[in-house]
């Protein structure tokens, strides 16, 4: 069967204070009602968690966050036991009873860099595992980030998180990428990783796009959050032309759209 040319993975906030929708599915009623609108509307994936991650974000205990995510991932799969959920955590025990809960993919913003025992439980389940680039934690990663050469360099990040990822016992056809934009990145370090995305296909693992009401397209457009829907469609489109294969949005509908137009407009 022919690999589908793209994959949409839909948010589940489960947080007061996310930057786009915080608050909005905080109780884990909304929150699965928000997942089965997400699947409804053409996600393969529902990415839940249970702490911010924006710029400045304070950092949640596990407890807190196990509270919020574990009824959440458990309520979606009972509504939907052939949903392929995601944990958005960086937190080894959250993962590890996510993973348990039914959960089949980590996405960690850390690249298991803040809490080292995240590699033995990846290692271990062999779940789907999103490597992401970023440049610090959430409450410092936006404080004045400087590169020499910010392709090469997360590159040469991807390269060295896919070695230990593997060395660890991870099978890398587990492992998608993710240059994470806007995460310890400013508007020209965004832009210059959109422009040169083919710089990461050479790796041979799928591309991970979270553009999705992102600040850089307010400071480029001059847009408030709640604005960015139809910049957010068009990035991703073009994010998807440039080699990118799994996108991580707040709207489902309007991103599998997009994507669908920008594949049959494909050269």
């Amino acid at each position: 069967m022919k690999p589908a040319p793209f994959l949409v993975m839909g948010i589940v906030n489960v947080t007061p204070d996310s930057f786009s929708d915080g608050g909005r599915n905080f109780e884990a009623t909304a929150a699965c009602g928000h997942a089965s609108r997400l699947l409804s509307e053409g996600a393969a994936i529902v990415d839940v968690g249970g702490e911010s991650t924006r710029p400045f974000a304070e950092e949640v205990d596990q407890d807190e966050e196990l509270r919020r995510v574990i009824p959440v991932i458990r309520g979606i799969l009972e509504r939907h036991p052939e949903a392929i959920v995601s944990v958005d955590t960086y937190k080894a025990e959250v993962a590890r009873q996510a993973l348990e809960a039914g959960a089949a993919i980590v996405n960690d913003v850390s690249a298991c860099s803040f809490e080292p025992a995240l590699l033995e439980v990846v290692a271990s389940r062999k779940p789907g595992y999103v490597l992401m680039h970023s440049l610090g934690k959430p409450g410092t990663m936006q404080v004045a980030p400087r590169y020499d050469d910010v392709l090469s360099e997360v590159r040469a990040f991807f390269e060295r998180g896919l070695e230990t990822l593997t060395r660890a016992g991870l099978p890398e056809d587990r492992v998608a990428l993710d240059p994470g934009i806007g995460f310890g990145k400013t508007l020209e370090h965004n832009l210059t990783l959109l422009r040169g995305l083919g710089t990461f296909l050479g790796l041979g693992r799928p591309i991970l796009m979270g553009l999705s009401n992102k600040s850089f397209l307010g400071k480029l457009l001059g847009l408030d959050v709640h604005e960015r829907g139809p910049a957010t469609q068009v990035a991703t489109a073009l994010a998807q032309l440039a080699g990118a294969r799994i996108h991580r949005v707040h709207q489902a509908a309007q991103a599998v759209q997009a994507l669908t137009l920008a594949e049959a407009m494909r050269p």
